[in-house]
């Protein structure tokens, strides 16, 4: 781990600046230039090639309409004006897994240019990321670095990929995590990625730089740092977190920050040095000859505007304004397009009045998401789209602790019954005899009992020791195996532990 940390006093001076370029794979069913498929991930190697991808000679590119208008989606979510004409690019750079010794890409005329993505702040407010382009352009291969070999795998090669370029606008590592949940649930929301960063579907290349407050005043930037092909948000938190301080150190010691490319070590949790920075004029960008300008209509980006679904925040904002859902849940309920589903199917059937919405926010972020993330991998929530737990099951339930056929800890043991066998609730209290005790008689009984067991406290409160008010409480509850109705139990208890 490292042990990189700059003097509080010194970071004080400094405002650090990023600005993300994140790399998006198109779900698509073949590659942007070719019709070889772009189910790639564990197949066996260079088998979703052809001679278009492998860059032989006299292969002609033709572009994949479906990626186009995906972009296009992804642009107006994003709010960016439209180009109503782009041309694709070559960029000229010699790397073992491109194959062509050039990507073909999008530059002076991208897609998408000239948006913003709001995002939510720690302290409540929200704060309008401003996005300078989304573009178009096909992915690389894979090197494979096995046993002191280096293998190329083209299965990847010219996948179809998006780059959604920021402005210098974030300032926290915070920051840029909150913009990049944001713009991964918007990606999922529109279809257009899988949002799969451990499989290298989303990565994040964050610029760093940090600038004294006297440069700020007078509008300059520090040299940049890039960061290469971070596949996790930690990652990113983490690799932002240490680059400003290493940055601060340098400058504090009278260095000067190189603009340099680097790579995260997760193992030791730092940055290090891969190689020289590019500018735009080391690709030596010029117009794909073998590609006319792609021109799009007014009417063609108003049919696919008219496509685009509710997107995360405007859902999040009709749940808390019209549900009155809290925001913290909001954020987590609109976060998949799956967990909203299940959401909102079961609202439909619990009802949207008197609290009832917060109620299945209360319940599924809480009790149900507790068994999702003991049950899978990791903490993808997706996953809640092939639960046995139907919505419909999950109303009935809580149904049935409002009506006080049953309490809220039984509740608790009855959903994790219902996620392991996908039954009703009702028949799980029925076929279990969970249904809540209150009959007086009952719990007459078991207090008698207790006390009878337990003199010795019962004296002692008597004599005013008030606080075993709790520890009697608790043994009602045992005694009736948690069945007890608590209020009926709290009122005959207060009544007889008087005397």
């Amino acid at each position: 781990m490292s042990t990189l940390a700059a003097n509080p006093a010194d970071v004080a001076k400094f405002e650090l600046v990023v600005g993300m370029e994140v790399h998006a794979q198109v779900l698509t069913n073949s590659k942007m230039f070719c019709r070889c498929a772009t189910d790639y991930q564990g197949a066996p190697p260079n088998t979703r090639t052809c001679p278009t991808c492998l860059a032989l000679p006299g292969a002609l590119p033709v572009i994949n309409r479906a990626a186009v208008e995906a972009t296009i989606r992804t642009g107006l979510a994003l709010n960016c004006t439209i180009n109503q004409t782009a041309v694709f690019a070559r960029k000229n750079y010699t790397y073992p897994d491109l194959p062509k010794g050039y990507q073909i890409s999008q530059y002076e005329l991208p897609l998408c240019e000239h948006g913003y993505l709001e995002i939510d702040l720690e302290d409540g407010s929200t704060k309008r990321v401003r996005i300078r382009r989304v573009h178009l352009e096909e992915d690389t291969g894979r090197s494979v670095h096995e046993g002191g070999y280096s293998y190329i795998d083209l299965n990847r090669a010219g996948v179809p990929l998006m780059e959604i370029v920021t402005e210098a606008d974030i300032h926290s590592p915070e920051e840029a995590y909150a913009y990049l949940t944001r713009l991964r649930a918007t990606l999922r929301a529109l279809g257009v990625n899988s949002g799969d960063m451990e499989k290298g579907a989303l990565r994040c290349e964050p610029n760093i730089s940090v600038r004294t407050l006297d440069q700020k005043a007078r509008g300059e930037y520090g040299v940049k740092v890039e960061v290469k092909n971070l596949n996790s948000f930690r990652s990113v938190r983490n690799s932002i977190a240490y680059e400003m301080e290493r940055q601060i150190k340098v400058i504090g010691s009278g260095g000067v920050v190189e603009q340099v490319n680097m790579g995260w070590d997760e193992d030791k949790q730092r940055t290090v040095l891969q190689r020289g920075k590019e500018d735009a004029h080391d690709y030596r960008y010029f117009p794909e000859p073998d590609l006319p300008p792609l021109r799009v209509s007014r009417e063609e980006v108003a049919r696919i505007a008219a496509t685009l679904p509710e997107l995360p925040a405007a859902r999040r904002n009709r749940y808390e304004q019209t549900w009155g859902v809290r925001r913290i849940e909001a954020n987590i309920l609109t976060s998949e397009a799956q967990v909203a589903r299940f959401f909102e199917e079961v609202v439909a059937a619990y009802g949207e009045n008197d609290g009832k919405p917060q109620r299945v926010a209360t319940w599924m972020t809480g009790e149900l998401f507790r068994l999702l993330y003991a049950d899978g991998e990791g903490q993808d929530l997706r996953q809640i789209a092939t639960i046995k737990i139907q919505p419909a099951h999950f109303a009935a339930l809580l149904k049935l602790i409002d009506d006080k056929v049953i309490n809220q800890n039984t509740g608790k043991k009855v959903l994790e019954t219902m996620y392991v066998t996908g039954d009703a609730p009702h028949s799980i209290v029925e076929r279990e005899g969970l249904a809540m005790v209150s009959d007086t008689s009952v719990i007459d009984e078991a207090i008698a009992a207790i006390f009878a067991e337990n003199a010795a406290e019962l004296a002692r409160y008597r004599a005013g020791e008030e606080k075993l008010f709790g520890f009697f409480m608790g043994q009602v509850m045992r005694a009736t195996k948690g069945k007890a109705d608590p209020a009926a139990a709290k009122a005959r208890l207060a009544e007889l532990i008087q005397g």
